[in-house]
């Protein structure tokens, strides 16, 4: 999955690049109108900054002058002026939470919001929250336990159907971070370490019960009076999306081509993590260009496209696969290329809305995806061919330019034959003359001719990826043609 996935990109004027911003950021030069004073900034003064030509936005409880990042925001002054004047954190997080605003802003920081005291009426005693008891129940809890080389975390997650995709783990410079994923929630153990422990750990689910133990070795057989430190939210259970994004440093092994302007990276996780990137969902990476972080979103494939699906496939669990494609302008995927054999990139822990369960009992899988929007789509058929059994057709229709943008064409093609279930539609909307396929962009017209069901009333989802403008039309052309919002999914972060 690609940035422009995540809001609607307009033409930027000439001068106007991510580049050219970190630049004027750099320049010295007055950004804010407060000569560097960082003020207190009530609500209503807060409200006064709402044009154009002066614009203030409150982003978790910080206010920044955005009035001279307009020019230069992907997503339009359109967007900006959306939270125009007012606490913007709840638009932001929708549509940019993976961006690291601090850095990316911090020259336009006006000041903090003034808080607002809130006194009780006369009489009244504050409400204090307390969970009920069946809530306290289903929430997850941990203990650990020692042997002399040994120390054991145990996390009861009170789940039946935990699995190692809900599970990521890292140990790193004696901090562990293990969080796990419960529906929407997410519950987190975060602990400074007592002593020094081993590179490599182990990590162990109990699916039926839901218990998960994190198994690491001590560096020196000493008995440790406690586990460590308590850090940052340790032993909390909240929204996964409050929880924040969390990096480790991933080395790249191997580079190599798909097509012209697009290769695929092969990434190694250090040895004390454990992260599996579950099917529809996505990682975000993160370099450091020109002093300031920049961080973009993508989806892992597989290394390749599974031919037989008898079984289903266990993959390599200690690498992560992402194609990418290599824009000549663009800052991001340049620094990307630039990275040698060996270089470290910082990798997030998955997001993403998409479920399983939407798969799960599907009859008919239709796959619509333009350029690199096919990237989701890989997990995804290997998923469903390999674990869905009352699929009777899995249908690939993928938009690109020219013959030569078309990603695995070859894999798509022997799948297509190996598979009766599976089939491929190319359309080219640049084609040369000796083109003998489908031709054109996505129409109404196209999608009646290809998304049809295999019986009047069976299980559909159709899935659409690619640039905002292709995903937005697609999903009204299905609308039009009678699917439902149940039977749509757009990937988008």
């Amino acid at each position: 999955m690609f940035v422009h996935l995540l809001f609607f990109q307009v033409p930027l004027k000439p001068g106007r690049s991510l580049m050219d911003w970190i630049r004027l950021t750099k320049s010295g030069k007055d950004l804010t109108g407060l000569k560097g004073r960082l003020i207190e900034v009530t609500e209503d003064e807060l409200a006064k900054h709402n044009t154009k030509e002066d614009c203030w936005i409150c982003i978790r409880g910080f206010v920044y002058n955005v009035t001279p990042y307009m020019e230069y925001h992907p997503g339009g002054e359109d967007e900006l002026m959306k939270a125009a004047g007012t606490d913007g954190t709840d638009l932001f997080d929708q549509v940019h939470r993976w961006v690291n605003y601090e850095s990316m802003l911090k020259e336009c920081l006006v000041g903090r919001m003034a808080v607002k005291p809130v006194a009780a009426p006369k009489g009244m005693v504050p409400e204090k929250k307390v969970l009920s008891a069946s809530v306290k129940d289903l929430t997850p809890s941990y203990d650990w336990f020692q042997t002399e080389s040994l120390i054991t975390v145990v996390i009861y997650t009170k789940q039946k159907d935990m699995n190692a995709e809900l599970v990521i783990v890292d140990c790193q410079d004696k901090r562990l971070r293990g969080e796990v994923v419960v529906g929407d929630q997410s519950y987190l153990v975060n602990v400074d370490l007592d002593n020094a422990v081993q590179e490599d750990m182990a990590v162990n689910i109990t699916e039926k019960v839901g218990k998960v133990e994190i198994i690491l070795k001590k560096k020196d057989n000493v008995h440790w009076e406690k586990l460590g430190q308590p850090l940052e939210s340790h032993n909390t259970f909240i929204k996964r999306t409050d929880r924040g994004l969390f990096y480790r440093k991933c080395k790249l092994v191997s580079k190599t081509e798909v097509t012209h302007d697009t290769k695929l990276f092969c990434l190694t996780l250090p040895k004390s993590t454990h992260l599996r990137v579950p099917a529809g969902q996505h990682v975000y990476l993160k370099q450091i260009i020109a002093g300031t972080e920049v961080v973009k979103p993508y989806t892992p494939v597989l290394p390749f496209l599974p031919l037989d699906f008898k079984e289903p496939s266990h993959h390599d669990g200690g690498h992560i696969y992402l194609m990418i494609k290599i824009y000549s302008h663009g800052l991001f995927t340049q620094a990307l290329d630039h990275l040698q054999i060996g270089d470290y990139i910082s990798v997030s822990s998955p997001e993403g809305n998409f479920k399983k369960s939407q798969v799960q009992s599907l009859e008919d899988l239709f796959l619509l995806a333009a350029g690199t929007g096919f990237t989701p789509m890989v997990k995804l058929l290997d998923f469903a061919l390999a674990q869905v059994s009352s699929l009777r057709r899995v249908k690939l229709i993928f938009f690109n330019k020219t013959e030569d943008d078309i990603l695995w064409r070859d894999q798509l093609e022997q799948l297509a034959l190996k598979d009766e279930r599976f089939e491929v539609q190319f359309v080219l909307s640049q084609p040369t003359k000796d083109w003998v396929g489908k031709e054109g962009k996505i129409s109404s017209s196209l999608l009646s001719e290809f998304v049809k069901r295999s019986r009047k009333d069976s299980k559909v989802l159709i899935c659409i990826c690619g640039p905002t403008p292709f995903t937005e039309q697609g999903v009204q052309y299905l609308k039009d043609l009678g699917y439902s919002q149940e039977e749509i999914h757009a990937f988008t972060a």
